[in-house]
């Protein structure tokens, strides 16, 4: 919300408050303002003159040479505006002026005239192109012939002025026009509040009849107000100057007379407004209705939309006349030939409003403030406000009464609540009379019932309803900044981490350590990477209602693609050697459920080198068993190790001999492996390892306890195998196999070497595990430790086919 200093002066008396003041206290009170911008900073020696002759120029006729009295002299300016004329006041740079952009005026020679300053364009001193009236647009600006020539041009232009961007919030939707910003700066400052009183002079002929309105029933729970009045005999024209100048400052370009005031209350009141072309219009009758599916609706813009049968229309009974809420139809838009004009006023349900602009992708200064909600109690004051200056600038008739459908008010709301609480949850010690003043200054009326306060909240504060609101209402008013900083009473006691959360930053702690960095990436994604690198296949990825754009359209289903994103990023910034973590949400979508399932996931992603080249050797790259160490290492933390295997599988994006699934149990838990180098060719990536690992379940289990172990103070004993087996045999299989026929005295089991070669058949391989056999209770003796060595070598061979090699 762009708010004029200048403007807000008509409502506030400002004297003594800078803008830079205002603007820190209108922050420090809850509603920040973004920027403070002057519109005539840097421009210097801008002056009102006075076109006394302008010729053309015969070498160059689209030039004119212009005498220009600016004062004291007349200065000979050559122009090449289309619209100059003698008899114009116009704004003058003169020799030696800054204009916009910091550029400097000089006298100049142009075909052989001396040309001694420039008649400016509005755009020329700054002024935002797409804000400037359209018959200014390709030329001069001119002032009304009532300025004085030779004066500073940039009070009569408003670049004097001081323009305070607000971010408004649905909190403080109150403050979207300048009514409401007036009555936050009024309680602010402390000082009154004085508003706009319209004198609407009606005839006897009434809007009755001229115009009916009605709201379909199937409607009329989204339109609890509709009122129109008619304004007859309009003269369409430009708006007076210094309305279309406070539209430009509030970032609004001016049109025409009729269409203006309707911007300019809208601004004022908050309250949007429309005006009908009512001999274009179609009929005698308003009529409010949902949209049919698919029915049309061609814009001011003059773009057809396609409307869907939850969005609301204005209609003549028959066609679409505007779509409620957001834009007025083409059909019956104010044109120059206008002469009658049905002013609409009303109010709409903003989620109605607001699903419309979304899907149309439509958004107004209408729909901006319909969506947040707007005071139902000011919707005719607004229209005839409008009605006023309709009649004043426009020599409009306006008929007597409104035709309307609902209630015009709705009741304000009333608050009871111990005064003494404002205090109890500030932490402050104000008295009675200073959380009075405070609540009057907003312009809350407010009643005393023994210790109990009773208040009556104006209904344009709709976003304040209950005890907590009026706490805040006078904390942000007294000045929060104002209140000591004291500490709680009470007891209180240190609550702790959960197991989880100390599990989660053990995990956290473990990935660092290991030389990986953690990155943080958005959950949403496009549609394509959402579905990529999934643990488990799922339906189609949740997909967002209102996206920000196509790249955040989806919710990931892993964290993998974002972390390909972060390699990518590094590699084109000459960092091969790159590994990252990140533990976070991937939204699993779920049948008969629109909501997702959120699960928690550990992924990492490493490329480059392990170590640097160095004089000790070549650089070590990293491998498939780089990121299996990393995760085993992740286990070995959790005390699962021995519930953990891995299995070699084929998955799209990952290599197909460089991929296992992880095991846990008897289910898949993740994966690791190494990209396809097809991925790794799309992303212009060296060669990339990857893991995902659903996290949360083994996070939120059981936690094995640790065992500890007196030192040994008998031997062990050792024996080294080899078994040959075909090359299809898994070792982790093997291993398996090794340990449930160890009983208790096998103690460790070792894979130290895999040979493929001579002596070897072709299809099969070599495994070669160290056993160490142990009892922590007795020397085990050589028979004793061959009975059991003797057991584990059957069991492989009848369960695995391996034979012993000589």
């Amino acid at each position: 919300m762009l708010v004029s200093y200048k403007w807000l002066q008509d409502y506030v008396d400002l004297n003594g408050v800078t803008p830079e003041e205002l603007a820190d206290r209108i922050t420090n009170a809850g509603i920040e303002v973004e920027h403070l911008d002057y519109p005539g900073k840097g421009l210097e020696k801008i002056v009102i003159g006075q076109v006394r002759t302008c010729d053309v120029v015969p070498e160059a006729p689209k030039l004119h040479l212009c005498q220009v009295a600016v004062g004291t002299e007349t200065l000979q300016i050559v122009c090449g505006a289309p619209n100059v004329a003698a008899g114009q006041k116009v704004p003058v740079a003169l020799p030696g002026a800054t204009i916009g952009g910091g550029k400097k005026i000089e006298r100049t020679m142009l075909h052989g005239k001396e040309s001694n300053g420039m008649i400016c364009a509005l755009s020329e001193l700054g002024v935002d192109n797409n804000f400037v009236p359209k018959e200014y647009a390709d030329g001069i600006y001119y002032f009304d012939s009532d300025v004085p020539v030779g004066a500073d041009a940039l009070p009569y232009l408003n670049l004097d002025d001081a323009i305070l961007d607000l971010d408004i919030l649905v909190s403080s939707a109150h403050c979207m026009n300048m009514i409401g910003i007036a009555y936050e700066v009024g309680a602010i400052l402390d000082r009154p509040v004085h508003l706009p009183q319209p004198q609407v002079a009606e005839v006897t002929e009434t809007t009755a009849s001229r115009v009916r309105v009605a709201v379909d029933p199937a409607a009329a729970d989204k339109v609890p107000y509709y009122g129109a009045r008619m304004i007859e005999d309009i003269k369409i024209a430009p708006a007076p100057r210094w309305l279309q100048l406070r539209l430009i400052a509030s970032g609004v370009r001016p049109i025409n007379n009729v269409v203006d005031i309707a911007n300019y209350v809208m601004l004022e009141y908050g309250q949007p407004l429309h005006t009908f072309d009512y001999d274009a219009f179609g009929s005698d009758q308003v009529y409010v209705r949902l949209a049919n599916e698919n029915e049309q609706a061609v814009t001011l813009d003059d773009q057809a939309r396609t409307l869907r049968a939850s969005d609301l229309l204005i209609t003549n009974g028959k066609t679409p006349a505007a779509i409620a809420g957001v834009m007025g139809g083409e059909s019956s838009e104010v044109r120059l030939t206008t002469t009658r004009v049905l002013l609409e006023a009303a109010i709409f349900d903003p989620i109605t409003v607001r699903k419309t602009s979304a899907h149309l992708g439509l958004r107004t200064d209408a729909s901006s403030r319909y969506e947040k909600k707007v005071d139902r109690n000011r919707v005719v004051p607004a229209a005839n406000r409008a009605a006023d200056l309709l009649s004043r600038y426009a020599d409009g008739k306006i008929l007597g009464g409104m035709v309307e459908v609902g209630s015009r008010t709705e009741a304000e709301t009333v608050i009871q609540m111990p005064w003494q609480k404002i205090n109890a949850v500030l932490g402050s010690d104000l008295p009675y009379e200073k959380i009075v003043g405070i609540l009057e200054r907003l312009d809350f009326s407010v009643e005393r019932d023994r210790d109990q306060i009773v208040v009556t909240v104006p209904s344009r504060r709709f976003d304040v309803s209950i005890p907590e609101d009026l706490v805040e209402e006078v904390g942000r008013i007294y000045g929060y900044a104002h209140i000591s900083a004291t500490l709680p009473e009470g007891t209180t006691k240190y609550a702790g981490l959960t197991s989880y959360q100390r599990l989660l930053r053990r995990t956290e702690n473990l990935m660092e350590g290991m030389g990986l960095s953690q990155a943080y990436t958005y959950s949403l994604t496009t549609l394509d990477k959402a579905a990529a690198f999934t643990v488990h296949e799922s339906l189609a990825p949740s997909r967002v209602d209102w996206p920000m754009s196509e790249e955040h359209e989806g919710l990931r289903e892993s964290i993998v693609p974002q972390l390909i994103d972060v390699i990518h990023y590094h590699n084109n910034r000459q960092m091969p050697d790159a590994a990252f973590y990140e533990m976070g949400k991937v939204f699993i979508p779920q049948d008969g459920t629109v909501r997702p399932a959120e699960e928690e996931h550990l992924a990492g992603v490493v490329t480059g080198h392990l170590t640097e080249r160095s004089w000790e050797g070549e650089a070590r790259p990293v491998d498939f068993y780089t990121v299996k160490g990393l995760v085993e290492s992740f286990f070995e933390m959790l005390g699962v190790s021995g519930r953990i295997s891995y299995r070699p599988n084929a998955r799209k994006g990952l290599h197909p001999g460089q991929t296992a699934d992880v095991w846990f149990d008897d289910h898949v838990i993740g994966y690791i492996g190494a990209l396809h180098p097809q991925v790794l060719k799309a992303h212009d990536l060296n060669e990339t390892f990857v893991f995902e690992l659903e996290v949360e379940s083994l996070l939120r289990g059981q936690q094995a306890e640790i065992v500890y172990h007196a030192l040994p103070r008998f031997p062990s004993m050792s024996r080294d195998i080899a078994l040959v087996v075909k090359k299809t045999v898994l070792a982790s299989s093997l291993e398996k196999v090794i340990r449930e026929n160890g009983g208790e005295l096998l103690q460790q089991v070792h894979l130290f070497d895999v040979y493929q070669g001579n002596h070897v058949a072709s299809d099969e391989k070599s495994l070669a595990f160290s056993l160490v056999y142990f009892d922590p209770e007795r020397t085990l003796t050589d028979d004793e430790v061959s009975v059991v060595h003797t057991r584990i070598l059957d069991a492989c061979k009848e369960k695995c086919g391996a034979v012993l090699r000589g």
